[in-house]
């Protein structure tokens, strides 16, 4: 196996389990060291740290795998590490009223640069480096072998592949290809989930957790869903007996695919509109006619795909928050997210004061919101937690 010798004070976060090594820690190789190679880390006194996947360009030039130097990093390692990824989520798929979970996250699982996700009878898999695409077949046998889905479709049309000079790949990888809309089922609520050309690798599993505990403040009240791609917060809020739902998402699809889950779960009956329109020129449409709502929510894609981009995110998201809370009277809660992993949930506070301060509002933090157990954080992973959000009460 080739080696990676890192540069002096360069060692400390690899010592502490942290996944990443980035290009400017690195003193020497071994030897050339091809993309996606397998390699033992050591520091300046060529002492073993762990093993990791390399790659020549990208800023993280190693994303480790294992600390154990008797541990060797083969067929069966990859298989090991499935297998305990999707033993730790089997619980969330037996009580018959979710059977749509992720069952690998990435470094939170030890399997870097893979997400998989599962839509009932179906896979969902999303491949980030040049590492994990060498061994992809060993992953997809494994799949097979532990949950014998119907058909396992690749979503790999990332940004990250770009840095890791990797092409886009969308395509059926085993079985069957999956339907136009496959039916799935989230507290009890149905969905219909487009893998094929719907967004991420077909739908937000991450916000489970908080449709349910939103949904609790919606109980005859008007709500304002936006950027409700094919409406999560919409059918748990009618569910849980909303007067009215506006859901707001600029795709055509998302609007498609909301309408068609309204009617598959008989939650019509006139207590619900979708509007298909871009959601910082509806909201200023809703503030020029008027509008008040009891319960809005702000589900927005990832502002801040970096740290150089937070302040820049940071005014997008206090403009967006500012026009939703100038939709609310006294009593009204907004229930604000944030999928940038780059803002953390202090920031993102202050950022929410901010635009309470531009509205004219003053208001109270009254809840957080985070991401579910199958999206776990890992201690010495951080960054793995992106997901927060805040429900937040107008006075």
């Amino acid at each position: 196996m080739k080696s990676v010798y890192l540069n002096k004070g360069k060692d400390k976060a690899a010592w502490q389990l942290h996944p990443w090594i980035f290009s400017g820690a690195i003193k020497s190789l071994s030897d050339k060291i091809d993309d996606g190679e397998v390699v033992g880390v050591y520091n300046v006194e060529r002492e073993f740290i762990a093993y990791g996947l390399f790659h020549n360009s990208s800023r993280v030039a190693i994303r480790l795998l294992e600390w154990n130097p008797q541990v060797v990093i083969d067929a069966d390692w990859w298989r090991t590490r499935i297998r305990k990824a999707v033993g730790a989520r089997q619980h969330l798929l037996t009580d018959g009223e979710t059977n749509t979970v992720r069952l690998v996250f990435a470094e939170a699982d030890f399997l870097p640069g893979l997400i998989v996700d599962k839509y009932a009878d179906f896979i969902s898999i999303q491949v980030h480096s040049v590492g994990v695409e060498r061994v992809k077949e060993i992953i997809i046998a494994e799949l097979n072998a532990l949950l014998k889905p119907k058909g396992i479709y690749e979503r790999s049309d990332l940004k990250s592949r770009e840095h890791e000079g990797l092409p886009d790949t969308n395509g059926l990888l085993s079985g069957e290809l999956p339907p136009e809309f496959v039916d799935v089922i989230e507290n009890g609520i149905h969905y219909k989930v487009n893998i094929i050309d719907g967004q991420k690798s077909g739908f937000y599993c991450d916000q489970r957790e908080n449709r349910l505990l939103a949904a609790q403040y919606a109980v005859g009240k008007r709500v304002l869903d936006c950027f409700c791609y094919s409406g999560g917060f919409t059918l748990n809020s009618l569910k849980a007996g909303a007067s009215q739902v506006i859901s707001v998402d600029s795709s055509a699809l998302a609007i498609e695919t909301l309408e068609k889950n309204v009617t598959e779960n008989g939650f019509g009956a006139g207590r619900h509109e979708a509007i298909l329109s871009d959601v910082n020129k509806q909201l200023r449409k809703f503030i020029d006619a008027g509008e008040k709502f009891d319960v809005i929510v702000l589900d927005p894609p990832k502002y801040a795909p970096s740290r150089s981009a937070l302040e820049r995110a940071s005014r997008a998201y206090k403009d967006l928050n500012r026009r939703g809370l100038m939709l609310l009277q006294s009593g009204g809660l907004l229930a604000t997210f944030s999928c940038s992993g780059a803002m953390d949930m202090d920031t993102f506070k202050q950022v929410l004061a901010w635009a309470a301060l531009d509205a004219g509002k003053e208001i109270q933090f009254i809840r957080q919101f985070h991401q579910p157990e199958d999206h776990p954080v890992r201690a010495s992973f951080p960054e793995g937690e992106y997901l927060k959000g805040l429900l937040v009460r107008v006075l």
